[in-house]
């Protein structure tokens, strides 16, 4: 791997820790995430136009959030969901999602968090939280970084370029750590913390595909919900529809796919590699 810091691991504690206190300090980190990689910083409004420019998104492009696993639900806005679905089956949802492997949901944005990591929908102001399930070990850099840098939440993005800046139709999300560091060598404070056995992380998330995460929204407003409640796929990511219905149908709820969502993320291609 070609990159101008040392190697860190995303199972190292005291890798972990150095990572957190750059992050704290201003990097930019590219860090495992279950079977692929991220690109995690702090949340303020300027290192994130830093990234967006960094991977040649508009500068003011809306961000995403991660958190430790227990601060989560109190990114949303419980009080802002419609009455038609309840606040219990929506966090039962979570913890089943989020507890087999990496997902996002999308709801109503707590009033805390600042304009450029959230985004109006439907009237809605709404927020989108990316977490890599509950058995990888990116949960305690997650727990560290926000404890070294003073807040409940942390900025997540894909690490790739955009499509914007190199002109495919897709860039999908990297999942090997040599070429995601070859397209970030113009960051100077870029940090690598990265998986130890990449085909090992892959094929212990066996039901995902090593891409962006698959984004569930609860947020539509009270006149658009219907009986029995149906939730909608944003973005069909790593986690295939049917496994996300499998997982909300004991709860009475219902999963659609948006118009967005019609066709599944692509998985990134390298020369002579395998998934």
């Amino acid at each position: 791997m070609d990159v101008r810091t040392p190697q860190l691991y995303i199972d190292g504690p005291a890798d972990l820790a150095a990572a957190a206190r750059a992050l704290a300090g201003g990097a930019v980190v590219a860090a495992a995430f279950a079977n692929f990689y991220v690109i995690v910083t702090r949340p303020d409004a300027d290192t994130v136009r830093k990234v967006n420019l960094a991977k040649g998104r508009p500068v003011d492009q809306v961000g995403s959030i991660t958190a430790p696993a227990h601060r989560i639900p109190d990114m949303f806005d419980w009080s802002r969901i419609s009455p038609r679905l309840p606040e219990r089956r929506v966090r039962q949802l979570m913890d089943a999602l989020y507890g087999a492997g990496p997902f996002g949901f999308r709801g109503p944005a707590a009033d805390r968090l600042p304009d450029h990591l959230t985004q109006h929908d439907r009237g809605v102001r709404t927020t989108q939280v990316i977490a890599p399930g509950a058995a990888c070990p990116s949960n305690a850099f997650f727990e560290r970084a926000v404890a070294e840098t003073g807040v409940d939440h942390l900025y997540i993005t894909s690490a790739n370029r955009s499509r914007h800046l190199t002109g495919a139709a897709e860039e999908p999300a990297h999942w090997k750590v040599g070429p995601l560091a070859a397209d970030f060598t113009h960051l100077p404070d870029l940090v690598v913390l990265a998986h130890r056995d990449e085909a090992a992380a892959r094929a212990a998330y066996p039901a995902y595909l090593p891409t962006s995460v698959t984004l569930l929204s609860f947020h539509l407003p009270e006149g658009e919900w219907e009986e029995p409640p149906v939730l909608i796929v944003d973005r069909h990511g790593s986690l295939h529809v049917d496994e996300v219905r499998r997982a909300a149908a004991p709860l009475g709820l219902q999963v659609r796919l948006g118009a967005g969502a019609g066709e599944r993320l692509r998985v990134r291609g390298y020369a002579g590699a395998l998934v």
